[in-house]
């Protein structure tokens, strides 16, 4: 069970004086607009409240790879619900993850069960590094502060980071292409299934024009620095609204 929980969760992954953190606050606003430009206007992103994505790809636990896809439909910042099938060990398996707000489930074959806090917590911080690299538009609310971090190459491309820390305090690094601007690496400390931390780099590649704006198709992530997971994205479509009933627990 504990496997199956870290599927799912997988699934779904100021310093200095204060006119030196004003500065590092103007440039990395700069950015962020860049980047915003790059993905479609502020104007066409900022509409975008809900949508849909379905992918496939494999997951590496324990060091064997196993088929996945997955179909996930975000609402804001604080629902979603993601179902995927897979094989493990021979054995096929599906599940659902339903974060509603302040309330949250999973479900496996027929096993279900309502989330504690502390898996709140950690499934709406996975929601947000989530939707944040998609449209980069709610890092401009006040809910997540930023300031300028330092430069790499992604790939063989340099790249600007930017570090964002959260209301909930746990802050993350989006890196940015230089020259195109588009969301490249995200580089985040991520719950383990079993306990502890692990740092999970994700990669954003493949960029097509899909549903209006401009979309990361392939995404690849390492936890410490070992293979966790590669994802193509098969489909993503902005919605008006969804259904109420999907944020709701699992049958």
């Amino acid at each position: 069970m504990a496997r199956l929980i870290g599927v799912a969760l997988a699934l779904v992954i100021a310093v200095g004086l204060a006119g030196s953190a004003r500065a590092d606050d103007k440039d990395a606003t700069a950015i962020l607009d860049k980047a915003i430009k790059a993905l479609g206007g502020e104007e066409k992103l900022s509409k975008i409240k809900s949508a849909t994505l379905a992918g496939k790809g494999t997951i590496t636990l324990m060091d064997a790879d196993s088929e996945i896809s997955t179909r996930t439909s975000l609402q804001g910042l604080d629902h979603f619900r993601q179902e995927f099938e897979g094989e493990f060990g021979g054995n096929k398996v599906k599940g659902v993850t339903v974060l509603a707000g302040d309330k949250g489930w999973r479900k496996f074959g027929d096993m279900g069960m309502a989330m504690d806090a502390d898996a709140l917590a950690n499934q709406k911080r996975a929601v947000y590094l989530t939707v944040v690299p998609i449209t980069v538009v709610p890092l401009k609310g006040k809910d997540f502060k930023v300031e300028k971090a330092g430069e790499e190459k992604v790939g063989d491309k340099p790249a600007v980071g930017v570090k964002v820390t959260p209301m909930d305090g746990k802050d993350f690094t989006l890196f940015f292409d230089k020259e195109s601007g588009l969301p490249a690496k995200l580089v985040a400390k991520v719950a383990g299934f079993m306990g502890g931390e692990f740092t999970q780099e994700t990669t954003f590649d493949g960029y097509k024009e899909m549903d209006g704006i401009k979309k990361a198709t392939k995404l690849k992530s390492t936890r410490d620095g070992n293979k966790f997971l590669e994802v193509e994205l098969t489909e993503f479509k902005v919605v008006d609204k969804l259904d109420p009933k999907t944020f709701t627990e699992p049958e």
